[in-house]
């Protein structure tokens, strides 16, 4: 496949009505990747090149349930990979690591994020997306809903936690048995974990000791929640209203958090992608202090997926679809929140769609994984002139952020095969 060396410059953005942002001017973005098979995390690694995981098209395999317990089966495969794009070219350095997903290779769960400690040591997170009881019964041993420590020279790996089997047996939430760890972050010694089935936040050392729940979120109770018309396809078919069916005036749904970054206030900051029927500005930004208590931060978002501070405490946001995901329009945003508390919507459309992670370089530029959830057409874009100076916000319920401090510690494309199925 050959890249694309597409770059389109906008000069104004529009934005939708019901996110109450301004937008940027003149931000542009470049595709630096693409044909990636369900792209996830972005990190730069210590030789200055930019590392992206593939969670892969599963295989054939056997299943799990998917679950809500209803729908196809998420079959098993070892089409997971770990790519590097250096120089404009990208080069899958680890290659044959498990992945899960729907019988067309969408819904791919396997490696979700990638990061790298202070001596530039990698730790790939494996997402896994069902209930951690099937795993093991139906699959044997995989590392599925694990922490890994990947060696690149030898397309080996070592493995470091087990956050499935740590939600089978504890369930901080008290909920449905569920684990999908999806983003990560490294603090110092220990490796915190976003896991979005489970609706926690973990810790574990880097030695893979003292794995522990650092908080649990909430459900979220809707009011007059908005549902699919009861014959639009979904995957969650049991709580799609039926033909007839009063439609309940309260709902509560899943938090669902989708990443986690340290900010200059030593904090944890979690975006939260919601569960379904996933509200339209119902997704929130929560902050996780030392006492271990998630408060909300700032609100009035949709179906977040990823979060990253730059040097200047400025906060970056990413929205996977700037609707409901089951409306079936997935335009998603770049969102800057500014040490003040001004949001600027820096991108918005236009090519970017299911977006599931970002990173920001030495450069400034801001990258991201587009087209997360489409196998074959994933892709990373870099967005450039990200400090356009923003306009006054009238954004829904952001609380103020207030000075944050700086001196953060921030953390082209050839062709390749296609995944083994």
């Amino acid at each position: 496949m050959k890249l694309k060396q597409l770059t389109i410059t906008f000069l104004t953005f529009c934005v939708a009505a019901f996110s109450g942002m301004k937008a940027a001017s003149a931000t542009s973005f470049s595709v630096i990747a693409d044909g990636l098979y369900n792209a996830g995390g972005l990190s730069f690694g210590p030789d200055g090149n930019l590392y992206v995981t593939e969670a892969g098209i599963g295989g054939g395999g056997a299943c799990v349930p998917p679950p809500s317990g209803q729908g196809d089966s998420l079959c098993y495969g070892t089409s997971g990979a770990v790519t590097k794009i250096e120089n404009g070219k990208t080069e899958r350095i680890l290659t044959g690591l498990p992945s899960l997903a729907l019988p067309d290779g969408t819904g791919g769960a396997g490696p979700r994020d990638i990061q790298f400690d202070a001596k530039g040591k990698p730790y790939v997170l494996i997402g896994y997306g069902a209930n951690p009881a099937f795993r093991d019964r139906n699959l044997g041993y995989t590392d599925l809903g694990k922490i890994i420590a990947p060696d690149f020279n030898t397309n080996s790996w070592t493995t470091i936690a087990d956050l499935a089997n740590y939600e089978l047996a504890n369930n901080p939430d008290g909920g449905d048995v569920d684990s999908n760890p999806l983003g990560l972050v490294i603090d110092g010694k220990k490796l915190v974990v976003a896991d979005a089935g489970a609706n926690d936040l973990l810790s574990v050392n880097t030695g893979g000791k003292n794995l522990q729940v650092i908080t649990a979120f909430p459900q979220d109770i809707l009011t007059n929640p908005v549902f699919p018309p009861d014959d639009t396809p979904s995957n969650e078919p049991a709580q799609v209203p039926s033909q007839g069916e009063a439609v309940r005036s309260q709902f509560a749904t899943q938090a669902v958090p989708s990443s986690v970054v340290k900010g200059p206030d030593g904090a944890y900051y979690v975006s939260q992608f919601t569960g379904f029927p996933f509200p339209e500005g119902g997704a929130k930004i929560y902050r996780v202090g030392a006492d271990g208590k998630p408060t909300v931060f700032a609100d009035g978002f949709t179906q977040l997926t990823d979060l990253q501070f730059d040097p200047e405490g400025n906060l970056y946001a990413l929205q996977y679809a700037n609707q409901s995901a089951w409306k079936g329009n997935l335009d998603g945003s770049v969102i800057k929140i500014a040490t003040d508390g001004t949001r600027t919507t820096l991108l918005s459309g236009h090519g970017l769609e299911s977006l599931s992670s970002l990173t920001i370089g030495s450069d400034g530029a801001v990258y991201v994984t587009n087209r997360g959830d489409s196998p074959g057409q994933g892709q990373v874009l870099r967005i450039e002139n990200t400090k356009s100076v923003p306009e006054p916000d009238s954004a829904l319920g952001i609380l103020a952020i207030g000075a944050l401090g700086v001196g953060l510690l921030h953390k082209k494309r050839a062709s390749q095969p296609p995944i083994d199925r």
